[in-house]
């Protein structure tokens, strides 16, 4: 997959990617790879993951962010593999579908353990080295649920509200160290998971009717993004929420 625009200071950046074997994460590993970034990713998915590392000579280790002790013991492994991480995009996520009357408590706190808490646990891990080096770059991928607020995925949009709330606070604590913090909201991305399991044919119609631009948001879309706020082209820019929905909201 060929991603666009060539950022020359993004050569041989160190990246850290969470959530990175599928979907969106895999074209945002894929992205930077093609930039001739050093990438690393994490993900539980140890097959997807190891296909492709092995295609795109990314640093790969597996990893259940649920557990946090694993969690940040894989950060580190990371970190030294690459010799430090210079730019965070935090992707992992999962949009589990549930009832939000019938949700049980360890339902609900292992949704925020996969959709929220690591942002914030990646991030602060990642810190201090930034920090010292006066400059780094974190995104945080949303979603525009986050505002739609679909009634069967109450966990899942308020982790991504949060996840707004907290690039914001990230971005105005930080930026005095010279490390941006900006969020990514996509609309409905089409990825094999989405199309496997609700995006059916006449859910993709409903959509269209709402949408100002009618195709597909695809990962590559949001890479693309990605890559443009990781770059110098975007230096003066933190603490913003950027939506790519095809104009849905």
């Amino acid at each position: 997959m060929r991603h666009g625009a060539k950022y020359p200071d993004l050569a041989d950046r160190k990246v850290l990617v969470t959530g990175g074997a599928t979907g969106i994460g895999a074209a945002i590993v894929a992205a930077f790879c093609e930039q001739g970034a050093n990438v690393g990713f994490l993900d539980i998915d140890n097959q997807s993951g190891s296909v492709l590392a092995e295609g795109t000579g990314a640093v790969f280790r597996a990893c259940d962010v649920r557990s946090v002790p694993t969690f940040m013991s894989t950060i580190d492994e990371l970190s030294e593999a690459l010799g430090g991480i210079e730019i965070l995009v935090n992707n992992v996520a999962h949009d589990e579908r549930h009832e939000a009357a019938s949700l049980s408590w360890d339902a609900w706190r292992s949704n925020l353990a996969i959709n929220l808490d690591p942002v914030m646990l990646a991030s602060q891990r990642v810190f201090e080295e930034m920090k010292s080096r006066g400059s780094g770059t974190i995104i945080n991928l949303a979603s525009i649920n986050a505002f739609l607020a679909p009634e069967n995925l109450a966990a899942y949009n308020t982790a991504k509200a949060g996840i707004i709330a907290l690039t914001k606070t990230l971005a105005r604590a930080w930026g005095q160290f010279g490390v941006r913090v900006n969020a990514i909201s996509p609309g409905w991305v089409v990825t094999e998971r989405q199309l496997a399991l609700w995006l059916s044919p006449e859910a993709e119609s409903a959509w269209m009717k709402q949408v100002a631009l009618k195709r597909r948001i695809v990962p590559g879309d949001v890479a693309r993004l990605v890559l443009f706020l990781s770059s110098e082209e975007s230096a003066a820019i933190t603490g913003q929420n950027f939506v790519i929905d095809g104009g849905r909201i």
